[in-house]
């Protein structure tokens, strides 16, 4: 994920590729199109979309690959973001209230190590 240095949490968009024959968008990027195999090329893309589907993982994952952190295991969900562009990524989902939740909330993708986050859209990404 690339971001402006100035403003480490304003993401440029999650890179991802196109195919140039029938233009499946994939996540991540791939040299080859997961439908027909023909060349895709990178596409950034836009990143915003709503939730799909969405669970809690209340146990702490297997070690390793999970890292326990310094404070213990809490508790996070884990969701399906389907993007403007009409793929779904997994992302873990960055929200205050795990009660809070609602598939169709929009929400903001942003690739980083590891798996991608997503995090509410405030009302002023809306659109953008």
């Amino acid at each position: 994920m690339a971001t402006d240095p100035r403003s480490p949490a304003v993401a440029v968009g999650l890179q991802g590729s196109r195919c140039s024959g029938c233009a499946v968008t994939a996540y991540p990027a791939d040299d080859a199109c997961p439908r027909c195999g023909g060349p895709a090329d990178s596409a950034v893309l836009q990143g915003t979309g709503t939730l799909w589907t969405w669970t809690v993982q209340r146990y702490a994952p297997k070690s390793p690959p999970y890292r326990m952190p310094p404070d213990g295991f809490e508790p996070f969900a884990l969701g399906y973001v389907e993007l403007a562009e009409g793929l779904r990524v997994a992302a873990v989902l960055d929200v205050d209230d795990l009660d809070g939740i609602r598939i169709g909330m929009p929400l903001t993708v942003t690739a980083g190590d590891g798996v991608p986050r997503a995090r509410p859209t405030t009302p002023g990404e809306e659109g953008s």
